[in-house]
């Protein structure tokens, strides 16, 4: 009976032997910003998720508070219940600890969702844009560069302020993360849109598209099975930079009163309280929550940095 037994050096490498040989992941391991960045974010990501786990309170059950800890310094027993928390209290006795812990979630769940949606409203419109051209691409594009003129923050603003207005009072609470989340994705679409119609309006004089044409295929299935996939790579490092500005955005609107209701506060609501307590003395209401922003937003920023060099083929 014949051997069949392959040699080791002509067997086919496995999957994760290829990805893990692959320009990515030889880039992200030699990249200490990177790795340093992501385990940032892993734990930032990794304790909003298991909030109710790590926290040893909750801060936004009464039941659970006790004005006599209010502004209890960090790691200091206090004067009335002798009780010691690990980053202080605030005003109304809430472990600030816990709060940044649940704050985070708020944050992180707008930030996320909004740099969702504003990718599928910019990547929709651009690929339409390039692909059907005339005056419906000149309609889109011309929008976009009126919305370009003015703040991001501001078009947010005025959409909040439009949404709530037009929202029921008794549901205006229960709406508002939602309308946040909707006010910062219609204010961060357009520069989706203009760098998938940029890439799109390349593919679509490639022969695939071409050939796809041929053999009759709609508008539909060419744009989103066969362009799409190929413009992704841009899309992918936008994301990543928009979700920090998504998250800055947040706490911009939380800190100016008119983003998450105080019954769901974020990490900018947090720091709008310690503003106010910041030159009587209570530091640590401040300084904590917005030690954890910067770090989420600088991590976040300095992934997508190393992305873009990563995906860029001139930098291999």
């Amino acid at each position: 009976m014949s051997d069949m037994t392959k040699d080791p050096a002509t067997a086919r490498p496995s999957r994760l032997a290829t990805f893990w040989d692959s320009d990515f992941v030889w880039s992200f391991r030699h990249s200490p910003v990177a790795i340093i960045a992501l385990l940032v974010v892993a734990v930032l990501l990794l304790a909003a998720l298991f909030a109710p786990l790590i926290a040893p309170h909750d801060p936004f059950n009464p039941a659970t508070l006790n004005l006599m800890n209010g502004f209890t310094a960090p790691g200091v027993p206090n004067a009335f219940t002798q009780e010691t928390f690990l980053l202080g209290t605030d005003d109304q006795g809430r472990d600030v600890f816990s709060t940044i812990l649940y704050g985070l979630r708020i944050s992180l769940f707008v930030g996320i969702s909004a740099v969702m949606l504003a990718m599928i409203i910019g990547v929709v419109l651009g690929l339409v844009a390039a692909y059907v051209g005339g005056w419906t691409e000149t309609i889109i594009m011309r929008v976009a560069d009126v919305q370009l003129t003015f703040p991001a923050i501001l078009v947010a603003m005025l959409i909040f302020g439009i949404a709530k207005g037009i929202t029921p009072p008794e549901y205006r609470n229960e709406m508002a993360i939602w309308v946040l989340i909707v006010a910062i994705a219609l204010s961060d679409w357009v520069q989706f849109a203009r760098v998938v119609r940029g890439a799109a309006l390349v593919e679509k004089n490639k022969e695939y598209v071409q050939a796809a044409r041929l053999i009759g295929r709609g508008p539909i299935p060419i744009m989103f099975r066969h362009m799409l996939p190929n413009v992704l790579s841009p899309v992918l490092v936008i994301s990543t930079i928009s979700l920090a500005l998504a998250i800055i955005a947040e706490a911009t609107l939380s800190f100016l009163g008119v983003g998450a209701p105080p019954t769901q506060p974020s990490l900018g609501t947090l720091i709008r309280i310690g503003q106010g307590y910041l030159f009587s003395g209570e530091w640590w209401i401040l300084l904590f929550p917005s030690i954890t922003l910067l770090a989420l937003a600088l991590s976040i920023n300095l992934l997508g940095d190393w992305l873009r060099d990563a995906l860029n083929p001139k930098l291999r």
